[in-house]
């Protein structure tokens, strides 16, 4: 089975699927305004082609259901994701500066608010479609873990830090980075963080990562 990143790469290799890309994007941005004003509930494929500016008979060609597009949604934020994340987790300085770094990035775009908005919008689905929670939960939390692993292993046999469950310290790095600021940014209780806490977070989580884990 192809993966939808071989997809992409022979469809855009494809000139005559050109269109057919443009007007799947197109597709993709007006259903993505509509699930986050009005939610997975409420939001119907009448209301996703009007935002379009397309023919319903023209979505269907490209999704079959409404669930095939919100899947479609959740699987580009992904692809999206990884992409971002692989430029990120490279050796570039001292241990302490590759950490403020890599938590500072990943604070950042924690914080935007298009980000805010996918996970309650999965949120509000997943009870019913727990399907696009484990989707967001495996592209989300399960790989970010597994990429800042590979990070730490390495800076193990640097002799940097001390061997450890390198799965298990990635994502205690990366919950320090965010704590205090996504539950108040996921529960809309206040604003995303300024540079005075952002840098405060990360070197707190810099700071309590490095008294456990520090070689």
């Amino acid at each position: 089975m192809k993966t939808l990143t071989r997809e992409r790469s022979e469809l855009a290799e494809d000139p005559g699927h050109k269109s057919d890309n443009a007007k799947r994007r197109q597709i993709l941005e007006g259903a993505r305004k509509v699930f986050r004003a009005k939610g997975f509930d409420g939001a119907s494929m009448e209301v996703i082609a009007r935002e379009a500016g397309v023919s319903k008979g023209t979505l269907y060609v490209y999704f079959n259901s409404k669930e095939a597009l919100f899947e479609a949604l959740i699987l580009e934020e992904r692809l999206g994701q990884a992409e971002l994340m692989a430029g990120v987790l490279t050796s570039q300085s001292d241990i302490a500066t590759d950490l403020r770094r890599i938590g500072r990035i990943y604070l950042e775009k924690m914080g935007r608010p298009e980000k805010m908005s996918t996970l309650r919008m999965v949120i509000g689905a997943a009870e019913k479609f727990p399907q696009f929670g484990n989707l967001v939960y495996q592209a989300g939390p399960c790989q970010g873990r597994r990429e800042l692993g590979k990070f730490i292993q390495e800076r193990i046999e640097k002799g940097d830090l001390k061997p450890c469950d390198v799965e298990l310290a990635a994502g205690q790095f990366f919950d320090l980075c965010v704590a205090g600021v996504l539950r108040r940014m996921l529960l809309n209780a206040g604003p995303a963080p300024d540079e005075a806490e952002i840098k405060m977070n990360i070197d707190a989580a810099v700071k309590v990562f490095l008294a456990a884990y520090g070689a």
